[in-house]
C-alpha cells in the first residue's frame, strides 16, 4: 500500500492511520481530481488545486460519500427513503414529488448524527481552527454530489450549500443539511429522469474557510459567448457571489486576451445592492456605496491576476475550465474557492476532429449494391458513412461528425447532431418535416419517411453500418457505392475549362428572402441574390450554442451568457446580410424541446399537446418566463446598439389573440425596442386569428410573415406530421388560399407588408405565381432555392405586365375570396 492509500484521520480518541476509503474525513492536501469517487467532484476540484498546484485556495476539509452512507445506514433512514421513493407513482406529479421530497429531507434532516461522526467532523472543524490559526473560524460548506459507478452523471447546481457559518455544533448540522439536499425535488426528479438509482449517489460536504468577501465572480478560460479559446472571461460583483449566481446583480464584465494578457473588452454595470455577511454569522443584502456603485468591482491588476490563475488552471486540467473566486475585504488578497471543466466549448472542440466514416472493405460496385431503404428525397445529394441511430435527442452527444443520423424524426434540439451529419435519413415525416426543412437549409443529404415506402429505417439500419445515401433519388444502399461518387465527380468536373457566362437575375418588384438558422453559415450564403434574411430562426441557437435553459441560467447566475451568445450568433448574419434587412424571429421552442435543455425539466409543463401550448407570445409576457424574453431582447439590442447592426428586425411568432400583441410589444418597447423607420416588428401569422383579425392585429406590428405550415396544419386541423393524415395535408388548399389572399388585402389597407417563410414556394412555384397575383411583398425560401424563385419570381411579374398590357393572358376561374 502505497502513501497515497492511507491518511491520518483524526478522531476525539486520538490520531489513527486508515484506509482512505472508509475514511469519514479528508483534507483538502490528501486530494486530487481522480478521488472524485471519495469526495464528488467540487471537493476533489479543490483538492486538485491545494494539493497540486500553485493557485490560492482556501483551506478546509471534505466529508467523504464513505461518511454519508454511515450515516445514512447507521440512522436507518436509508430504508425509509427506499421505501418512499418506491411508493411515488408519478415522478410527473410535482405535488407528489415535493411531499415525498420534503418528508425524506425532514427525515435526514431530524434523525440523529451518529456521535463517532459528528465527532470527527468537530474535531476536523478544531483541526481546521489549529492549521489557520483561528478560534471558531468561519467556513463555507459546500455540497458535493458523487456517483459510483456512475463517470458520466452531473449534478451541478443541485445541492445547497452555506456561508458564514461557524462553531462545530452548526457545522455538523449545516453537513447534515447538505445530506437532506441530495433530496430536493429537482435532483429527485433529475436522478429518476437519467435513470441513476438513488443509493449510487452519495455527498461530500466540502468545508471550507469563509473567505469575507468584497467581490467575488466567475471566470471562464474560454469566451462562452462565441467559444474563443484565446480570451478568458471575468465577471465580477461586489459582495458574496450568490447574487450573481441569482441573478439578482448584473456583473461587470472583462474580456481578457491570454497571449498578451491585457483586457481587451470591458462592461461596468452599476451596481446597487450586495450581500454580506455578519459578524455574528448568516448574511443580509445592503445598499453599495453611491460612489462605489459605477466603479469595478475589481481593479485592472486584479483582473490580470486572476486571468494568470485562470490560465495556470486550464493548462494543469488540459481543458476550458469554469471558475469561481472572491476577494477578501481584510487581506485584499484572491482565493478560487472554485474550478470545474466548462462543459460546452470543451465538448464543441473536441468533436471537431473529423473521422474517417467508412473503411475500403466496404466498397461495392454499383451492379452489386443492394437497396436497404427507400424514402422520400428532403434534400438531394450523396452521401456514404457509418450508420449512427439515435432515437432520443438525450442521446446526441454520442453522435460524431461524418457519421449518418438515422432516426424516427427529428426536432429543433436535434440540430447539433444534424450540422455534424454526413446524411440523415429518417422513419416518419414529409416534405415539409424539421429535418426537411434543415437539411435544405444546411444542403445536407436527407431521406425522410421510409417508413412510407413500407420499410422503416430504424429496422433495417444499424448503428456501425456503413451505407450510401442517394437522397437525389430517395435510396439507401448498403456499403459504399464508390462508382456513384466517380460520376458525381465527373458531373461537377464537367465544363471546368469552358468559359461559363455569369449569372444576372433581373430585378423584381416582389422582394425574394432568405431563411436562415446556423450562423455559421451566413458567410457562405451571403453571396447569393436574396433581398435579405426573411426568417432567422433563434432555436438554432440554443440548440447549437447555448444548451442550457434561460431560466437555469438565471438561477446559476449566468444570464449574461444567453446575451452574449445570442447577440454573437445574431451579429453574424446581420453582419454578413449588411445592409440587407435581417428579420430574427424570436424564440419559438414548445415547451418539450425547451425541457431538453439543460435544466429545463424544472421550468417546463408537460403538456400532451404541446404544439399548442405554450409557446411563442404566450411565454413572453408571462411571469414565469418573462426575465428569459427580457435576455432575448437585451441581445436585440446589443447587436442593434453596441453592434450597430441597425439591420436587424425581430418577428413575434405564435401571437394567438390581439391583446397578447399589445401585450409583447409593450413589453419590447418597456425594454427599448420601439417601432420605428429602422426597426421593424413582425408577426407571423399561423394561426386562423391571426388572418381573421389582421385589422386589429395592424396596430402593433409592421407586417407579417406567413407560416404557410402551421397555417395550413391549423386551418385543415391536419397534423403534418402524421402519416395516417399527411396526405390531407396541402399548402395549396383553397381554404389556405382564400386566406392569404384576405391577409394581404387586409395588411396593405393599414400600410402592413405581408411575407411567406413557409415551404410552399420553394415547392411549388404555381403557389409562388398565386403570391404575386395577390400582391405579396416578400417571398423567404431555403438558400438552395433562392435563384430558382428569384427567376421565378422576375417570370411571373413579366407575365403579370404582359398580360395586362395584351388583355389575353389566362384566366384562373378560382374565387380566391372569402367576402
Amino acid at each position: 500500500m502505497t502513501s497515497r492509500d492511507t491518511t491520518n484521520v483524526t478522531t476525539g480518541q486520538g490520531t489513527a492511520t486508515t484506509s482512505r476509503d472508509t475514511a469519514n474525513v479528508l483534507w483538502f492536501d490528501e486530494l486530487h481530481r481522480k478521488d472524485v469517487n471519495l469526495v464528488g467532484g467540487k471537493s476533489s476540484s479543490l483538492g486538485e488545486m491545494t494539493s497540486s498546484m500553485n493557485v490560492p485556495v482556501p483551506y478546509g476539509f471534505a466529508t467523504t460519500a464513505r461518511a454519508y452512507r454511515y450515516f445514512m445506514n447507521v440512522t436507518g433512514v436509508n430504508d425509509k427513503v427506499n421505501a418512499l421513493l418506491e411508493g411515488i407513482k408519478d415522478y410527473e406529479d410535482s405535488d407528489e414529488l415535493h411531499a415525498t421530497c420534503e418528508k425524506i429531507r425532514n427525515l435526514i434532516v431530524s434523525a440523529k448524527m451518529p456521535d463517532d461522526l459528528a465527532e470527527e467532523i468537530k474535531q476536523g472543524y478544531a483541526d481546521l481552527a489549529t492549521k489557520v490559526g483561528q478560534d471558531n473560524p468561519f467556513v463555507a460548506i459546500r455540497s458535493s454530489a458523487t456517483a459510483e459507478d456512475l463517470p458520466n452523471a452531473s449534478f451541478a447546481g443541485q445541492q445547497e450549500s452555506y456561508l458564514n457559518i461557524r462553531g462545530a455544533a452548526d457545522v455538523v448540522n449545516r453537513v447534515q443539511q447538505c445530506y437532506s439536499s441530495l433530496f430536493t425535488d429537482r435532483a429527485t426528479y433529475y436522478r429518476h429522469k437519467q435513470h441513476f438509482p438513488h443509493e449510487k449517489v452519495a455527498l461530500s460536504a466540502a468545508v471550507q474557510m469563509m473567505v469575507f468577501s468584497k467581490a467575488s465572480g466567475i471566470m471562464f478560460s474560454v469566451n462562452v459567448a462565441n467559444g474563443d479559446g484565446s480570451k478568458i472571461v471575468i465577471d465580477a460583483i461586489r459582495g458574496l457571489g450568490e447574487y450573481i449566481v441569482l441573478g439578482k446583480v448584473t456583473p461587470n464584465h472583462f474580456v481578457i486576451d491570454k497571449q498578451s494578457m491585457k483586457i481587451a473588452e470591458r462592461s461596468v454595470v452599476k451596481q446597487t445592492v450586495e450581500l454580506v455577511r455578519n459578524d455574528d454569522g448568516g448574511t443580509e443584502e445592503q445598499d453599495v456605496p453611491e460612489d462605489l456603485q459605477e466603479k469595478q468591482a475589481l481593479t485592472d491588476d486584479q483582473v490580470i491576476e486572476l486571468a494568470g490563475y485562470a490560465k495556470e488552471i486550464e493548462r494543469h486540467y488540459g481543458c476550458y475550465m469554469d471558475m469561481e473566486y472572491a476577494l477578501d475585504v481584510n487581506t485584499n488578497k484572491l482565493w478560487i474557492v472554485q474550478a470545474r471543466p466548462e462543459t460546452v466549448w470543451s465538448q464543441r472542440k473536441k468533436q471537431k476532429q473529423d473521422q474517417d466514416a467508412s473503411g475500403d472493405e466496404n466498397v461495392v460496385e454499383e451492379s452489386d449494391a443492394e437497396i436497404a431503404v427507400r424514402g422520400l428525397s428532403a434534400s438531394p445529394g450523396l452521401a456514404s458513412g457509418v450508420v449512427h441511430v439515435i432515437d432520443s435527442p438525450d442521446d446526441i452527444d454520442q453522435f460524431k461528425k461524418g457519421e449518418i443520423l438515422v432516426t424516427l424524426m427529428t426536432s429543433p434540439d436535434w440540430v447539433p447532431a444534424m450540422k455534424k451529419a454526413a446524411a440523415i435519413v429518417t422513419n416518419n415525416g414529409g416534405m415539409t418535416c424539421h429535418a426537411a426543412i434543415v437539411s435544405r437549409e444546411m444542403q445536407i443529404p436527407c431521406i425522410v419517411g421510409t417508413k412510407s415506402k413500407k420499410v422503416a429505417a430504424t429496422d433495417v439500419l444499424k448503428t456501425g453500418d456503413v451505407i450510401t445515401v442517394d437522397a437525389t433519388n430517395g435510396i439507401v444502399y448498403k456499403g459504399k457505392v464508390a462508382s456513384l461518387f466517380k460520376k458525381n465527380d465527373t458531373a461537377q468536373a464537367a465544363g471546368g475549362g469552358q468559359v461559363v457566362a455569369a449569372e444576372t437575375f433581373a430585378p423584381t418588384a416582389t422582394r425574394v428572402m432568405m431563411n436562415l438558422g446556423d450562423p455559421d453559415l451566413a458567410d457562405k450564403y451571403s453571396t447569393l441574390p436574396a433581398d435579405g434574411i426573411g426568417l432567422m430562426r433563434e432555436e438554432f441557437l440554443w440548440t447549437t450554442f447555448i444548451h442550457e435553459h434561460p431560466l437555469y441560467l438565471i438561477e446559476q447566475g449566468h444570464p449574461e451568457k444567453v446575451v452574449n451568445m445570442l447577440a454573437d450568433g445574431i451579429s453574424k448574419v446581420a453582419r454578413a446580410m449588411a445592409p440587407r434587412p435581417v428579420v430574427l424571429r424570436l424564440s419559438d421552442f414548445k415547451s418539450s424541446e425547451y425541457r431538453n435543455l439543460k435544466g429545463g425539466d424544472k421550468y417546463e409543463p408537460h403538456e400532451p399537446a404541446d404544439l399548442l401550448g405554450w409557446r411563442g407570445a404566450s411565454r413572453y409576457y408571462d411571469p414565469k418566463y418573462i426575465e428569459a424574453f427580457k435576455l432575448e431582447l437585451g441581445a436585440v439590442k446589443k447587436v442593434r446598439n453596441e453592434f450597430g447592426l441597425t439591420n436587424l428586425n425581430v418577428m413575434i411568432p405564435f401571437v394567438r389573440t390581439v391583446d397578447e400583441a399589445r401585450k409583447v410589444t409593450t413589453i419590447m418597447a418597456n425594454e427599448g425596442l420601439v417601432r420605428s423607420d429602422d426597426f421593424k416588428i413582425y408577426m407571423m401569422a399561423e394561426i386562423p386569428s391571426n388572418i381573421i383579425l389582421a385589422d386589429q392585429f395592424n396596430e402593433f406590428v409592421d407586417g407579417y410573415s406567413i407560416g404557410s405550415n402551421d397555417l395550413a396544419m391549423l386551418i385543415l386541423g391536419c397534423d403534418r406530421n402524421n402519416d395516417t393524415v399527411a396526405r390531407l395535408f396541402d399548402e395549396r388548399n383553397l381554404a389556405v388560399k382564400r386566406a392569404i389572399k384576405h391577409l394581404i388585402k387586409a395588411a396593405h389597407k393599414d400600410g402592413r407588408t405581408v411575407s411567406i417563410c413557409g415551404q410552399a414556394p420553394s415547392e411549388y412555384p404555381d403557389f409562388t405565381n398565386f403570391l404575386i397575383q395577390c400582391g405579396i411583398d416578400y417571398v423567404s425560401v431555403n438558400p438552395d432555392m433562392v435563384k430558382q424563385t428569384k427567376r421565378n419570381v422576375a417570370h411571373f411579374e413579366q407575365r403579370i405586365m404582359l398580360d395586362k398590357a395584351t388583355g389575353r393572358g389566362l384566366q384562373d376561374p378560382t374565387n380566391y375570396d372569402w367576402e
